[in-house]
């Protein structure tokens, strides 16, 4: 595993151990984020189920300012340490070893907004519709906010989520890629 472009391209990322999470591949994060991008100018990432910290990360070596990463699984939390790390610009970075509701209710009390949120969360917890309308009412994002989930190819999400809707979706082996934007109402 490894950041594919940008900034820290090429660079080396640790997996988590065991089989509690599934990291992204390399193929499927690099066509991912010429979904998505393949560049931003700025912003701040939100990556809920960050696992190794790998999507965040790319995102930040792609042009976003900050990520915040956050898992609830201590193994997890100590690689993402580690990969941000190799980055060598750990204040881009912050790291919460919290539950997605306990985050967001943080996040919402320290007035932040998204203008990319990844969500990948395991495949038994497929809450994906919820955390996006309570991200909307607590207004961490907005109009002008992507979401990239990631699930399962036989999930499939609804058309729309709040005023968020579907622009892309895609299915790579095993793995659905689903992208929201803002303004649909």
């Amino acid at each position: 595993m490894r950041v594919i472009s940008g900034e820290y391209g090429g660079r080396p990322l640790k997996a988590v151990p065991g089989t509690t999470t599934r990291p992204t591949t390399d193929k499927i994060k690099e066509s991912v984020f010429h979904m998505i991008g393949p560049y931003f100018d700025g912003g701040t990432v939100l990556d809920l189920y960050a696992g190794s910290g790998s999507l965040g990360i790319e995102a930040v070596s792609r042009g976003m300012d900050r990520a915040i990463l956050v898992d609830s699984n201590f193994k997890a939390i100590k690689v993402i340490q580690e990969n941000v790390e190799m980055t060598k610009e750990p204040e881009k970075f912050t790291v919460l070893k919290k539950k997605d509701r306990q985050a967001i209710v943080e996040l919402e009390t320290a007035e932040r907004s998204f203008e990319l949120v990844i969500l990948d969360p395991p495949y038994a917890l497929q809450e994906i519709k919820e955390v996006v309308k309570d991200l909307e009412n607590r207004k961490l994002i907005g109009s002008t906010s992507m979401i990239l989930c990631e699930t399962d190819k036989n999930t499939i999400l609804p058309e729309s989520i709040g005023s968020f809707s579907t622009t892309k979706q895609k299915i790579y082996g095993s793995t659905r890629i689903t992208v929201y934007r803002g303004g649909h109402e």
